[in-house]
């Protein structure tokens, strides 16, 4: 009972304090580690396995559109970085560098990809030739490394992992378009696999990516009231073309520029996944992100029979398609309940000498600890039927949270006060100047999140300036 006891209070509780609360989660569900390499951590198994669901999915949702998957460098020459300014200055602040090959300093300084814009450009101008050559349409999985200040597990870390999809077309409609679907296919994945509801909009230009002509984004809310970007969706236009020299012949004979688009989503989506579903016992994981989706607990399992009746039952469970493990640890079924919590299997299922007896198991799901018990013949279709349920609860569960979070300000008194008092995300008009942009953040603490696509007009004026307003705006405080 001691080790029971120990092992859910370790967890600060999320009410107490929300960020010990997250360390605490990610420490006790063995996700990540510390390592000596300061500002970088070690995604363990039961992380890692999260992530690769992640990349499956993905992966498969991008091959749907025409994506293919390629490799390139991780180091880039100075030089190539140079070639396109205001990208340089946007990443300057956190780039790490190689001066070294070996004991001989290097000729150029090189350094490692904060992300691959300038690689994928050099390799474009070589390999784009004619319009019969578009589009590209490629996507690489791979780490990344900025050289961050301040750093969270998931959240921000000096290397992290991520995809990111590098485009090149022969018109700007084109572009458009495709950044565009791909926004569309992270906010279906965040919707309907990580049960995340997001909204969707289009960047300012302070907070667009360095060298970008629009930036699109998805913003959640996690349970502490704070955004979190998502994805991001970003259209180059011509810019990097003509810094590159990527140009095609088109159909006409002529030499044009090609037209990019470039879209990312990291590691930092686990960490969504905590922090809006998480709770005091420990993570709570959609079923179909879950790396393992049921367990198998024996009760009483030196009883005679005990044990081979919960091997079949899960041998059961994964020939219908479902991810499923028996804990037959020899700790205590308590300890068992506990460690499945805080791991965020999504469902269990506790088998003892009585419910073999009666012929029926106990399912208990994770997010609401609601208890069912079913016979053994209806068990697999009935554990399959709570898996969709419980995914389906969760994402209403968030939307909901989501909109009882989400204010609405109508003067700039009823702004401070709501960013102050009320974390969530703030609706409000915005005239669309910088100054009214850097005034709100310097006066309430909070960054404009997107310009969402579904406008309202809650007033005619700036929240700020009470210029005409050009469009309503979601802000917030965000990780």
């Amino acid at each position: 009972m001691a080790k029971e006891k120990k092992l859910v209070e370790s967890i600060t509780s999320m009410e107490e304090d929300f960020a010990q609360w997250y360390t605490d989660v990610v420490k006790k569900a063995e996700l990540t580690d510390y390592t000596s390499v300061k500002g970088c951590m070690v995604i363990k198994p039961a992380g890692y396995a999260i992530w690769e669901n992640i990349q499956h999915e993905l992966d498969r949702r991008f091959k749907e559109t025409g994506v293919e998957n390629v490799y390139l460098p991780m180091l880039i020459p100075e030089s190539l970085l140079q070639k396109e300014k205001d990208h340089v200055e946007g990443f300057a602040p956190e780039v790490a560098w190689v001066t070294h090959g070996g004991l001989e300093p290097l000729q150029e300084r090189m350094c490692v990809r904060p992300t691959s814009e300038t690689l994928f450009c050099d390799f474009y101008a070589n390999d784009i030739h004619s319009y019969r050559d578009l589009p590209k349409v490629y996507n690489q999985w791979c780490s990344v490394m900025r050289w961050e200040k301040t750093t969270r597990p998931f959240l921000r870390s000096r290397e992290f992992l991520w995809q990111e999809g590098h485009t090149a077309h022969a018109t700007a409609e084109e572009a458009e378009a495709r950044t565009i679907q791909m926004l569309n296919v992270y906010a279906d994945f965040c919707e309907e696999v990580l049960a995340i509801p997001v909204v969707k909009g289009r960047k300012t230009d302070k907070e667009k990516f360095a060298g970008a002509e629009a930036t699109y984004t998805i913003e959640s809310l996690m349970h502490d009231g704070k955004a979190l970007q998502s994805g991001t969706s970003h259209n180059f236009g011509d810019g990097f073309a003509k810094a590159f020299g990527i140009q095609y012949t088109d159909k006409d004979n002529t030499l044009k520029y090609v037209h990019q688009t470039s879209w990312g989503m990291t590691t930092r989506m686990i960490g969504a996944i905590i922090m809006v579903h998480g709770d005091n016992s420990g993570l709570v994981l959609p079923p179909r992100i879950a790396p393992v989706q049921a367990i198998v607990i024996p009760i009483q399992q030196k009883k005679e029979g005990v044990l081979d009746k919960a091997a079949e039952v899960k041998e059961a469970l994964v020939k219908s398609g479902i991810r499923t493990r028996m804990d037959d640890s020899d700790k205590s079924p308590g300890w068992k309940f506990s460690e499945s919590e805080m791991r965020g299997i999504p469902v269990r299922i506790e088998l003892g000498p009585k419910d073999i007896e009666a012929g029926q198991a106990v399912i208990v799901r994770r997010d609401t600890r609601e208890k069912i018990t079913v016979s053994l013949e209806e068990l697999t279709g009935k554990v399959a039927e709570t898996l969709e349920i419980m995914q389906k609860d969760m994402l209403e569960r968030a939307r909901a949270h989501r909109e009882s979070h989400t204010y609405t300000a109508k003067t700039l008194e009823e702004f401070k006060d709501i960013a102050e008092n009320k974390p969530g995300f703030i609706k409000a008009m915005w005239c669309g100047d910088q100054a009214c942009e850097d005034a709100l953040k310097e006066e309430a603490g909070v960054t404009s999140r997107c310009i969402p696509f579904q406008q309202e007009e809650i007033t005619c004026e700036c929240i700020y300036c009470k210029k005409p307003a050009k469009a309503m705006v979601y802000w917030g405080k965000a990780y």
